[in-house]
């Protein structure tokens, strides 16, 4: 770091995770920022596109309004001596890839940078290359530099989620992480030709306590990512994948008995037939998925749909302090395009870091446990990122709400934490009833036994538990409905089932302040699912006002309208 202005050479800087580590350092002025790769013309123009003004904002690249951007070439293939000492770099990372086919001296570009007295870091995703590069620890140690590999949601975020659950913990059995991008990302074609590489190949995890070999993109594993505080996504089922956590999970955890790492392609329809190719190359079909890399990368953009929305998990088994059975779930939900960032944090972080002269330890190491979670969950806030811990103790009876809620219970109003406390309980208070005027929408209240229009009316809910399950029953005056609620299992976990006569109904529990939402994620009629577009919606809550427990319940749908809407207090008996 020369004359207070930082350098940092970004290989792949124009690609996809380069380019937004850049973007996101952009705005930095006490940077240099290198954006390297083969092509000088598409270095320049991304060069070019980052310093052009966008909404407003000021131009990049001047002294006073951030980083100075250089757009340079660089090929690991070439002199690597010469174009690093010419280019003067303080920190050099690695966004190319992908690192799963780097042949021959995979780590040469690490080499050089130690032998230069360059830090180093990279994105890699590979197992083997990121395990491997503890071999180098001496070489660098005896340079003074740093070198560390991996910095990316595969280890480095996933290790920092794990540590952060790993207190609960008198022994982990089991440990599982999965990545499920949103399906209108566009996925850059390094991470299709990594995932390919492996397609229908052995990977090496554990398996009862053993090294084992399961099969890439063919062994799968449903979890339903659910952070307390935000809508979960829908169920997925995750392919097993090569990530560096494989590799590295043994040598934290004595004893652990199995280990599994995934990724989901959304539509599910792609993920078959990508999995379906996996096994023609397993039994000898195919040579090998590379060779449709683009296809592959092509089609993921083209039948894109669903929920803008992507996720990640890292999932712990084992026994508690006290020897009960303990299942920790952390989850993510990144909200639009915010998602593809998540890569890059880690690498944000430790560059911010050096500018505070905060310096990682010399050696060459994977970047697991380098940050911890708290580091990343400052970084999320920049994004429409929400993450949060579930605890699961098997053995131990909770209520409904806090079970489906986990550590989001705590954040609970004290009034809604008293009427979802479990247990028989009785509440009453006053309620206004408003009811639709359709034909189809008279004839489902009647079928439910919804209440009549009114005002100020008296109302009386009984709660009462009944298994895993709570017997809903409510008097409005003298007419009285009932409902069941559970936690929905499977596709539905982490969602709370309500059934209305024939109806029933998935619903996210979704703290919003002072309020929690019941937002409709699902429904089926006589057991048959029916379109969610369908569903009956509405602005549904609860929440605590003058220290009472206040309800809004909307029922309605596009075919009906309104069916009915009831809103008042309770306060329990």
């Amino acid at each position: 770091m020369s004359g207070g202005t930082f350098s940092l050479l970004i290989i792949g800087g124009y690609g996809a995770f380069g380019g937004r580590l850049a973007r996101l350092l952009g705005e930095e002025p006490r940077l240099r920022l290198l954006i390297a790769g083969r092509s000088l013309e598409k270095a320049d123009d991304f060069v070019f596109d980052l310093r052009s003004p966008k909404g407003g904002a000021g131009r990049l690249g001047s002294n006073d309004l951030g980083a100075w951007l250089q757009a340079v070439t660089f090929d690991r293939d070439g002199d690597l001596r010469e174009q690093l000492t010419r280019l003067r770099p303080d920190l050099v990372v690695d966004a190319s890839g992908p690192f799963q086919s780097f042949t021959g001296d995979g780590y040469k570009v690490v080499r050089a940078c130690i032998e230069l007295g360059i830090d180093y870091a990279d994105l890699a995703d590979s197992s083997g290359f990121v395990a491997g590069i503890s071999g180098l620890d001496a070489e660098a140690k005896a340079k003074g530099t740093f070198v560390l590999s991996g910095l990316s949601s595969l280890p480095a975020l996933s290790f920092a989620a794990l540590e952060a659950m790993a207190p609960h913990f008198s022994r982990v059995d089991s440990v599982a992480a999965g990545i499920a991008p949103s399906a209108h990302v566009r996925i850059g074609l390094n991470v299709v030709r990594a995932i390919a590489s492996y397609a229908g190949r052995p990977v090496a995890l554990l398996h009862e306590g053993q090294p084992a070999k399961g099969r890439g993109l063919i062994d799968e594993m449903r979890v339903t990512i659910a952070p307390p505080d935000v809508a979960p996504l829908a169920s997925r089922t995750f392919l097993l994948v090569d990530a560096p956590d494989l590799a590295l999970l043994p040598g934290r955890f004595a004893g652990l008995q199995s280990t599994f790492t995934g990724v989901d392609t959304e539509p599910q329809a792609l993920q078959r037939l990508l999995r379906f190719a996996a096994r023609l190359v397993e039994v000898g079909l195919l040579p090998s998925l590379t060779p449709f890399a683009r296809a592959l990368q092509a089609a993921s953009h083209r039948f894109a749909s669903g929920a803008h929305r992507g996720g990640m998990f890292v999932r712990l088994g084992g026994l508690d302090r006290d020897g009960r059975r303990l299942t920790a779930d952390w989850s993510l939900i990144a909200e639009g395009d915010d998602g593809p960032f998540i890569p890059v944090l880690g690498v944000e972080l430790l560059v911010r870091r050096l500018l505070e002269g905060r310096r990682p330890e010399s050696g060459a190491r994977p970047a697991a446990g380098e940050l911890s979670l708290a580091d990343f969950e400052a970084a999320f806030r920049q994004f429409s990122i929400a993450s949060g811990i579930r605890l699961d103790y098997q053995e131990e009876a909770q209520p409904l709400y806090r079970r489906i809620l986990g550590e989001a219970w705590e954040k609970l109003p004290p009034a809604l934490a008293a009427i979802h406390a479990g247990g028989t309980r009785l509440a009453s208070g006053r309620a206004r009833i408003e009811r639709g005027s359709g034909l189809l929408a008279r004839l489902i209240a009647g079928l439910i036994g919804f209440p009549a229009a009114g005002e100020d009316v008296p109302v009386a809910v009984r709660f009462a538990a009944d298994g895993e399950r709570e017997i809903w029953t409510r008097s409005f005056g003298s007419k009285t409905f009932r409902s069941w609620q559970a936690e929905g299992t499977g596709r539905e976990r982490h969602l709370l089932a309500e059934v209305f006569g024939p109806f029933r109904v998935r619903l996210a529990l979704v703290p919003e302040g002072q309020k929690l939402r019941l937002v409709v994620r699902g429904w089926r009629f006589c057991g048959i699912p029916l379109p969610l577009f369908l569903a009956p919606g509405g602005d549904t809550y609860e929440e605590e006002r003058d220290g009472r427990f206040h309800f809004h319940v909307e029922i309605g749908g596009r075919l009906t309208g309104l069916v009915v809407r009831y809103s008042g207090w309770l306060v329990l008996e």
